[in-house]
């Protein structure tokens, strides 16, 4: 099967995708894959299986590589005598905006190349974490109480708690504020990243749990479940780290019953939303009861430690895609106003 990684991007995650896709790279050897890098300057590059390397990038050798343009053949690299299109569905591995806003889905919609990835809808939701709140609750969902607050308000707020710029992830512009002197450094920092902050009460040794997963003609897939190892929260450094893991991880030592709350919970916020991607929701637990932290719509390395087989995994999401449906256009509409005026 052939696969087209789509990677880098316009965004504080930039770094964090190419990360991602060397990566992944490692974990999808039975596929005929292909590389392609969208640069900050939003120009797309086809990048050889040997030049995926860190170095490729950081030095700006990438720039010396094939240019691609995106038209409804897909990506294609012209040529002295014509052009060549990039084949193979386009695995949208960028992390944060562009991958995650929604930009690249709609792109790709636009010009009906098939992907894997969240769809643009989806995107929108997952990617703002007020918006989150808001489809979590629409679906009995449970989430922390939350505040969002802008540089204009002056808002109570309770302490300790937790400061999060609304659309970005990785843990870029996240505090923990633990009293009231430590609260306009800290937003400052989140207002460096955006013009609006979440607030959440930070909860001291709250267990933490992840779980993947996709739907696919076999039905809903899950990973294993895992209990991060962290300390008051993962900063960046540590989720850095995180994005080049590839050695399956050890599932958390929890009970069956709880495994099946988070799964449910899970397929609640898949279904109907998040068709064609593979997501990972972050939970907390609290008193036996699940609630949503995070949607992560393309997580790091597509969570590829949390399944036993993940190559297989891919495959059958490839084969399970949602088909964009476009109406007919006949002109039907006009012709019988022309034909009414006698035109």
């Amino acid at each position: 099967m052939k696969l087209s990684i789509l990677f880098g991007g316009a965004s504080y995650e930039h770094e964090i995708s190419i990360v991602s896709a060397i990566t992944v790279k490692g974990k999808l050897d039975s596929f005929d894959l292909s590389y392609i890098f969208c640069d900050q300057d939003h120009t797309f590059y086809n990048i050889p299986e040997d030049k995926m390397k860190a170095k490729v990038f950081s030095s700006g050798e990438y720039k010396k590589l094939p240019i691609l343009e995106l038209n409804r053949d897909g990506f294609t690299q012209k040529k002295f005598f014509g052009s060549k299109s990039i084949d193979g569905i386009v695995l949208n591995l960028i992390h944060g905006g562009d991958g995650e806003d929604g930009s690249i889905a709609a792109l790709l919609d636009f010009y009906s190349i098939n992907f894997i990835g969240p769809r643009k809808e989806a995107s929108v939701f997952s990617f703002d974490k007020e918006y989150t709140k808001w489809l979590a609750s629409s679906l009995a969902v449970k989430t922390l109480q939350y505040a969002v607050v802008t540089r204009d308000d002056n808002k109570e707020l309770a302490y300790p708690c937790i400061i999060k710029p609304a659309c970005l992830g990785s843990s870029i512009g996240v505090s923990i504020v633990k009293s009231e002197d430590e609260l306009e450094y800290a937003l400052d920092v989140a207002f460096e990243f955006d013009s609006r902050v979440v607030v959440e009460p930070f909860i001291e040794n709250v267990k933490e749990y992840n779980l993947a997963g996709c739907l696919t003609k076999k039905g809903m897939q899950f990973s294993i479940v895992e209990e991060p190892n962290k300390e008051e929260f993962l900063d960046f450094d540590k989720k850095y780290m995180d994005f080049s893991r590839s050695e399956q991880v050890l599932k958390a030592d929890i009970s069956d019953e709880l495994v099946q709350k988070m799964r449910d919970t899970f397929e609640k916020i898949y279904r109907g939303h998040f068709e064609g991607a593979l997501i990972r929701c972050d939970f907390f637990v609290i008193n036996n009861t699940v609630y949503l932290n995070e949607i992560n719509p393309i997580p790091g390395s597509m969570a590829n430690y949390l399944f036993e087989d993940f190559e297989l995994l891919i495959s059958d999401l490839a084969s399970s895609l949602p088909r964009l449906k476009r109406p007919s256009v006949n002109y039907q509409y006009i012709h019988n106003i022309s034909k009414a005026k006698g035109k």
